[in-house]
């Protein structure tokens, strides 16, 4: 990708953004071609500019035999006034000029067993006028099943477990349980789905301790995603399976167009709107007051996935 502008307002790449930045791009281009490797299709490549500094590179694939749609993009934007978004739990740098970073992706596959995933991975630098610079890092992966299968679901966590290890006792505990709140539909009481890891404002430590996090964080999403996926991907389905789908990426929709923060600063702060939205699914629907037939897989998912839940109790 060519040079990004700052503009008058910008406030320089310092040396820790830069590792932060050459890190996200890597990790942008192995998780573009471990998709790649899966799928008939390929990425279309969409770079664009921020007019107020910085820009990114979206990349979306199609139709494709394996995903409905996966769009993996990398941003890198500055800005002379922070985001009310990003600034609700730092009321002192509100309106503050800034540089953010980030790598976000969700994956759509077309098969209803396979899920869908989420990872986002960021920084955030704001420079006050009258104070030090207040840096940032947030982040985290969560998974949507639609239907209900317990091995994925103690690998995908096994996995998350694993990538907070190094960082001290409780951290996946901690951020599991903030995924769990994060990821919750206040209007319909359930989880988006089994969740995962998320965390936000996280500077404690030091940047060696909050950078090596992050890696940890993003080096284990493709180890979690593609073992379920594989298992998931040629299994056989019918009609009923494909609308249950389609009802259930509903709620995808709805949680991220009413609450998710990372939407709203993107929209807030400017950002390019095709790329903001890449998240959403290319096919969904609703369907009035729908229940789930008894004794059904789908109601086994509203009844033990759609909750707060230990996946790993007993498991080693």
């Amino acid at each position: 990708m060519a040079e990004l502008r700052e503009t008058q307002a910008s406030p320089p790449t310092t040396a820790a953004g830069a590792a932060v930045a050459t890190y996200l791009h890597a990790l942008h281009d192995r998780i573009t071609d471990a998709i790649e490797a899966l799928d008939t299709a390929k990425f279309r490549r969409d770079a664009w500019r921020r007019e107020d500094g910085g820009g990114g590179e979206t990349r979306i694939l199609t139709e494709g035999s394996v995903f409905e749609r996966a769009g993996i993009g990398f941003s890198h934007v500055f800005g002379g006034k922070l985001p009310a978004s990003a600034s609700q739990q730092r009321p002192e740098i509100a309106g503050a000029r800034f540089e953010a970073m980030g790598l976000s992706l969700v994956f759509h596959p077309r098969n209803p067993h396979a899920p869908t995933t989420h990872a986002n991975l960021r920084f955030l630098t704001a420079l006050p006028p009258n104070g030090e610079p207040v840096w940032w890092f947030g982040g985290g992966f969560d998974l949507t099943p639609y239907y209900p299968y317990d091995e994925d679901a103690v690998h995908w966590h096994r996995t998350a477990r694993a990538a907070c290890l190094p960082f001290g006792d409780g951290l996946y505990e901690n951020y599991k349980a903030w995924c769990d709140r994060y990821f919750f539909l206040p209007h319909r009481n359930e989880t988006r789905g089994i969740g995962g890891l998320f965390f936000d404002d996280q500077n404690a430590g030091g940047f060696d301790r909050c950078f090596g996090l992050l890696q940890s964080v993003g080096d284990h999403f493709l180890p979690a995603y593609i073992p379920i996926l594989a298992r998931r991907k040629d299994m056989p389905y019918g009609e009923h399976e494909r609308e249950f789908q389609l009802y259930r990426r509903g709620r995808y929709v709805e949680f991220n167009l009413i609450y998710d923060r990372g939407t709203l600063f993107g929209l807030q702060s400017g950002g390019r709107t095709e790329s903001i939205l890449m998240s959403l699914p290319p096919r969904v629907r609703w369907e009035y007051d729908w229940q789930p037939p008894p004794g059904s897989p789908e109601a086994r998912l509203y009844a033990d996935f759609l909750r707060p839940r230990d996946y790993l109790a007993g498991s080693a």
